[in-house]
Formats: C-alpha cells, structure tokens, sequence
C-alpha cells in the first residue's frame, strides 16, 4: 500500500464470524488537491480460485450447481446458483487450489490448468481477488462424483451441458453467476469450444 493520496487513520473490526468485516476510517486526496475524510466497510473472504472445465471434443462444459445463501436473501427464489468450480485459496498457491477445488467439486482430477486473467469481484466492498483458470476435461479424468465436502458442507451437483446450452442459460437468466459468465465468454471470445 503505498498510494501517497490515501492514508489510513484507523481500521476497526466489525466481525469475524465466518469472515472478516473491517469499517476503515482514512483520508483521501481529491484531484483539487483537498483532503477528504472517508468511512468504508471492507468484507474480506480471501482470494479464491475459479476454473472453467471444457471438452472440445464433446463441445460441453463442467458446472456445478448449490445453494447460495445469499442469493436467496436478494430475490433468487430457491437460492440455487449454476457456477463453475471454484473455492477460496485457504493456505494454498491458486493452481494447487483449483486443482483441489476441482477434484472435491467435480470428481475430475485435470493436471495443466491455464491462468488466464485476475479480476477483483466487487471492489467497492470486498478485497476478493479471484484467480480465473481454464482446463480441458475428459472422461477418463474423472475419478469421483464429485459434489464437495461434507466437512465444508457442501452438496453439489455437477452438470455436464453443451456449451451452446450454457450460453443460453446466460440469456435465459439461469445462469446468474459473474464469474461464470466471465469464464463463459472468455470461451466463446477464444474459440476455445
């Protein structure tokens, strides 16, 4: 941090619950050269990992599908959300954390998956940076059905669609998720399927 028109006065934690909510008090300097006092809260979850499972062959994608809480708060009427694999870095590097994550999530042990790009979720209020992964998938990978952890409590579903469904399922509104639709149209922009 190292930004001379930001400095922080005090940070103070609000919970941490499940994860950490921090209200930080800083000052900031305005174009005009004015210093402003300013209040953020700052929800930070750790960084995760996100990865999309393609077959080129068969032109389909891996997607899971669980509940998401906070998507049934917000109007998601059963606050089930289809999404690509992905988990939070925890202690690990991000490729030993998709390789995991894809595993417990998809039953698919893949072995080269390709950074593509880091992107920050929701800036405005969450430190989040996710690191977005592609791999190619095929049968004889499969090694598990996959569907999380108990321990993490999950219960997953994992789907196999065509590629083609899974564009429509954007436009249809089924699929409703950033990071998927991000990973889906880096896909589709790349020729990838």
């Amino acid at each position: 941090m190292n930004n001379p028109k930001v400095k922080i006065k005090s940070i103070q934690n609000l919970s941490s619950d499940w994860y950490k909510l921090d209200k930080v008090n800083f000052d900031y300097q305005t174009k005009s050269g004015q210093w402003q006092n300013q209040n953020r809260e700052c929800y930070d979850r750790g960084d995760g990992a996100a990865i999309l499972l393609y077959n080129k062959v068969k032109k389909t994608v891996i997607l899971t599908q669980q509940f998401r809480m906070p998507s049934y708060l917000n109007g998601n009427n059963d606050g089930m959300m289809i999404e690509i694999c992905a988990g939070l870095l925890d202690e690990n590097d991000p490729i030993t954390c998709i390789k995991n994550e894809a595993e417990e999530e998809t039953g698919y042990k893949i072995n080269n998956p390709v950074k593509v790009f880091e992107i920050y979720s929701s800036p405005g209020a969450v430190t989040e940076k996710i690191h977005y992964f592609i791999a190619e998938y095929s049968d004889e990978m499969k090694i598990s059905d996959g569907g999380g952890l108990d321990e993490e409590t999950e219960e997953i579903e994992v789907l196999e669609v065509s590629f083609h469904k899974a564009l429509t399922m954007i436009s249809a509104g089924e699929i409703k998720d950033a990071k998927t639709i991000i990973l889906l149209q880096y896909a589709k922009i790349n020729n990838l399927l």
